[in-house]
């Protein structure tokens, strides 16, 4: 019997299958390479409503789920006057994420 994933847990999924070698690889080679997360950090990551900081929020949520080094992950918005479909893309986007 297989459990229903949540939508989030889909979309990581798809990132895993679809990207793991042309993104998460050189991803995770840079945290490492210049040591760009320690234990105990809080990162921020900041939402504009776009594909590409959507996926670096997913990279990251994926990289806290599987990391030896805990840290903490913090998702901002800011808003400099988006307009209403902008507004319901990051909102939507934030959603996924739960």
């Amino acid at each position: 019997m297989s459990r229903e994933l949540r939508k989030y847990q889909t979309v990581e999924q798809s990132i895993n299958k679809k990207v793991s070698k042309r993104l998460w690889r050189p991803f995770i080679t840079a945290l490492k390479q210049y040591e760009l997360i320690q234990a105990g950090d809080r990162i921020a990551v900041c939402m504009s409503g776009g594909k590409d900081s959507f996926l670096l929020a997913v990279l990251m949520r994926m990289l806290q789920k599987q990391s030896e080094v805990p840290f903490e992950l913090v998702y901002l918005v800011m808003d400099p006057g988006y307009s209403e479909k902008n507004r319901e893309k990051i909102i939507s986007n934030a959603e996924l994420l739960e």
